[in-house]
């Protein structure tokens, strides 16, 4: 019966394209992906209709190609117009410019919070008359729970941007909105002596150790910037040539304490003092504490950009908590995926075998379909959220970083240029591509390629992209 089921899909896939398109397509696979090792489907966008698809049910991981489905389970149910929030709180009394009680920052997740905004905190307390802060300085972010560490980082990578902790409290550096990071930057010195080091926004609870020397000029740079595991040690180590520098995204420990230490720099800077012996405490806002400013991000269409065009880990692992939070009443991984399930059904995406981890793509346990994500990318055209979607996809072969963005160095000739919308996705042994493609007869189409155990997959990838697109 399967052998039947089999014989009649190539019958019917034969009558979607001419049978020398089809041929072609089917080479081009064979030639540059294999035929064991990868999975690809193609869709006419217009109708739904499958033109093409090889081992299109078999489940493979997708690598970042899990951003497809928790970016459009968060526009869907957090809406283009989501804001996070960032509550400031204080209780007790003010005299003489004293606050003789707490402040709480109550965070629900914003990955998109900025030294400039704990500068307003500081000019808001300010403003309420205070100067020095005679309690404690206590960060509520019960609005995530479960562990901070992401499903699939290992020791290695724990210090990586990649692999940043998420929790309801955490800071960026800049709009790529890497969240749960420090950017450190060490430039050289005199020959011999150890090069200087600055770091956005502040040290934030870290300890650097500075172990690296300057070299001369043309000698090879060794320089290294990694976190020490579970800890808040950051080893500056190696040799750095005078005329270059070092630039590295640091992760967080404890994104919420280090957070919060970040904001108490910032107020000290600005001129509050803490009485010796205040301390940063994580807990629940007090029943007694008085709302005194709401801070709200960008809306979640405009931070969709840095998500999808830059692959960015944190900002999918901190939807996943948010949308759980949504939902169901907690804002955990293991919630959130329940969710992302939920919703792919919703849009009518066979997922019953699927495997979901994370929201990211960065787990190795995820395992999805081609056929099924095609799926998903045709069913999203009719959602209203989709444009904001669609547009956040990277570009290929368009050169500027926040349109190409992973693609924006590949499938760069002129007749590829523009034609590609699609997530790139790698993971060790995996590299992935799904998205939308205009071909040679100015039809568009869908498409979904899974790649695993391939050296240079992208290269192979994109071989056979540029032959499938004379094809269609």
């Amino acid at each position: 019966m399967k052998k039947i089921i089999q014989i009649m899909l190539l019958f019917l896939l034969f009558f979607a394209l001419p049978l020398q398109s089809f041929a072609s397509i089917d080479g081009a696979v064979i030639s540059n992906l294999g035929t064991s090792n990868v999975a690809l489907t193609i869709r006419d966008a217009d109708t739904g209709k499958m033109v093409y698809s090889h081992n299109g049910d078999k489940l493979m991981r997708p690598a970042s190609n899990m951003k497809l489905i928790s970016g459009a389970a968060a526009l869907g149910i957090l809406g283009e117009d989501y804001r996070f929030t960032t509550e400031l709180y204080m209780d007790g009394t003010v005299q003489n410019h004293v606050l003789n009680g707490n402040v709480y920052i109550k965070g629900s997740g914003d990955p998109t919070l900025t030294k400039e905004n704990f500068q307003a905190f500081a000019n808001v307390l300010k403003q309420n008359g205070i100067k020095t802060i005679n309690g404690n300085l206590i960060g509520d972010d019960t609005a995530f729970s479960g562990s901070t560490l992401p499903v699939g980082v290992d020791k290695a990578d724990e210090s990586y941007y990649f692999g940043a902790r998420t929790s309801a409290i955490t800071m960026s550096q800049n709009a790529d909105f890497d969240a749960s990071t420090v950017i450190i930057e060490a430039k050289p010195g005199k020959v011999g002596a150890k090069p200087t080091y600055s770091i956005e926004p502040n040290l934030s609870g870290l300890v650097i150790s500075n172990q690296a020397k300057t070299v001369n000029k043309g000698q090879k740079n060794t320089l290294t910037i990694k976190r020490v595991y579970n800890s808040n040690k950051v080893i500056i180590s190696g040799s750095l040539p005078q005329g270059s520098s070092a630039k590295e995204w640091v992760t967080l420990q404890n994104p919420s304490k280090n957070t919060m230490q970040a904001i108490k720099t910032t107020l000290e800077n600005a001129g509050i003092k803490f009485v010796n012996n205040s301390k940063i405490v994580l807990a629940p806002v007090s029943n007694e504490a008085k709302l005194l400013h709401t801070n709200k991000s960008r809306p979640l269409a405009a931070i969709f950009p840095a998500f999808m065009k830059l692959s960015n880990n944190s900002i999918a692992d901190i939807l996943v908590k948010a949308v759980g939070q949504q939902e169901l009443g907690e804002g955990s991984t293991v919630a959130g995926i329940k969710v992302l399930k939920s919703y792919s059904q919703s849009l009518n995406v066979p997922v019953d075998k699927w495997r979901f981890a994370d929201g990211s793509g960065l787990s190795d346990a995820n395992r999805v379909t081609t056929n099924g994500l095609a799926q998903l990318l045709f069913n999203v055209q009719q959602q209203p959220y989709f444009n904001t979607y669609f547009i956040s996809l990277p570009i290929a072969g368009n050169s500027e970083r926040m349109v190409g963005g992973t693609l924006r160095k590949r499938l760069t000739e002129a007749n590829l240029q523009n034609r590609i919308y699609a997530k790139t996705g790698y993971i060790p042994n995996v590299y992935t591509l799904s998205g939308y493609v205009k071909g040679n007869s100015g039809k568009q189409y869908i498409f979904s390629i899974l790649l695993e155990n391939k050296a240079n997959g992208n290269t192979h990838i994109d071989r056979a992209m540029a032959s499938i697109v004379k094809s269609l």
